[in-house]
């Protein structure tokens, strides 16, 4: 009698399962009593059955937000709280409203952020993608339309993500390290596009300032595209099968690549998402601040970075929170004006958002080795 062990991947699960079959090799013996023992058909209790039979227990605000983003959400709260007790008019509506912009730049990026976070990857060069999305936008209105120009940028995004991904790929080096090389390379690049002098000429009485920088019911467009995109990629990452192959991946590169997911590929089109979404940030903000600086991105990434970290993705992989994210980019937002409130030296932003970042990688580290011990 023998055992053979091969890998099955289940896309409702983030991780391979193992599959188990028995086979009788005794000739005389009446092989229809060979049997074969499948884990995944074996009874469970998962926390997503244990959500859905509770789920009439559950508070609307349970429904909406899971416990990953109940803590960030609650943090929101109270620096909002705090420093409107201070400041009175940090609750101003149009102080809201552009802390909801700013926050939707970053928090559209950082949903791409949560893709790779969940495969244990990061990209650093975001800040410079973006630039280049906005200088590219710019510096090409005047000759080929607002509208075709902000689509050949957001091309061009794509393109520099996908760079990214075949570097990272042919060389079999971590993301983060060709990313350390691009980041600088981008940067520089907008510096030779600019000639490190703003965009000028922009047709500021076309049709796509007035739609895409202007409120929309009062809200900003930005606000009504990162709405838009958060519920789409929630979707992707919770419930299709590409989502399932990216917490695989963070769960276990080998087992992954052993159970028949091309981890590689993955890799690739999570950071075609993030050039891409990093150039719709920056056509958005193009299209609202109406103007290309070659400083523009500046700390744009550790922003980004922030944001999804702070909303509740670990850095350990498996698994991801793509509301959490936006969550994270208006806490980012949040703090910045809260500063500029307090009469603090704007050099101390960068400081803080590092800081903010150091603690909740930190609290998540605590978090994640209590819940391995009480596992246990």
């Amino acid at each position: 009698m023998t055992t053979d062990a091969t890998l099955v991947y289940d896309p409702r699960r983030a991780v391979p399962l193992v599959t188990t079959e028995i086979r009788d090799t005794r000739p005389e013996m009446d092989q229809t009593r060979g049997s074969t023992a499948e884990l995944s058909e074996a009874p469970q209790t998962t926390p997503t059955q244990t959500t859905a039979l509770g789920g009439r227990n559950r508070t609307l605000l349970g429904r909406i937000f899971s416990v990953d983003e109940l803590g960030p959400l609650l943090a929101l709260v109270v620096l909002v709280v705090v420093i409107g007790s201070f400041h009175s008019r940090f609750l101003d509506g149009d102080v809201v409203v552009n802390t909801i912009r700013s926050a939707c730049f970053v928090g559209i990026v950082a949903y791409a952020m949560v893709y790779l976070l969940a495969m244990t990857e990061i990209d650093l060069s975001v800040g410079g993608t973006y630039a280049i999305a906005i200088i590219l936008a710019a510096e090409w209105m005047s000759a080929i339309g607002p509208w075709l120009a902000a689509l050949l940028a957001i091309v061009v995004a794509v393109a520099l993500g996908a760079l990214n991904g075949v570097l990272a790929n042919v060389f079999r080096i971590p993301v983060i390290l060709i990313t350390l090389g691009t980041f600088s390379a981008y940067r520089g690049l907008v510096q030779v596009i600019t000639g490190g002098r703003p965009a000028s000429g922009l047709p500021l009485d076309s049709s796509f300032f007035s739609v895409l920088g202007e409120n929309w019911l009062g809200v900003p467009v930005a606000a009504w595209a990162a709405l838009t995109l958060g519920v789409i990629l929630t979707f992707v990452f919770k419930k299709t099968r590409f989502g399932a192959m990216v917490r695989a991946t963070g769960s276990n590169h080998q087992a992954a690549e052993f159970s028949g997911i091309p981890v590689r590929r993955i890799r690739l089109y999570g950071l075609m998402l993030t050039g891409g979404l990093a150039g719709v940030a920056g056509i958005l903000s193009l299209a609202y601040y109406q103007g290309a600086d070659p400083a523009v991105g500046v700390g744009f990434e550790m922003q980004v970075i922030a944001a999804a970290i702070i909303g509740g993705t670990a850095i350990s992989g498996g698994t991801g929170t793509v509301p959490g994210a936006l969550i994270g980019a208006l806490i980012v937002a949040v703090i910045n004006s809260g500063l500029v409130f307090f009469s603090v030296d704007p050099n101390w932003t960068l400081f803080v958002t590092g800081a903010v970042v150091v603690v909740a990688v930190c609290s998540d580290a605590v978090l994640r080795r209590r819940r391995e011990r009480r596992a246990k």
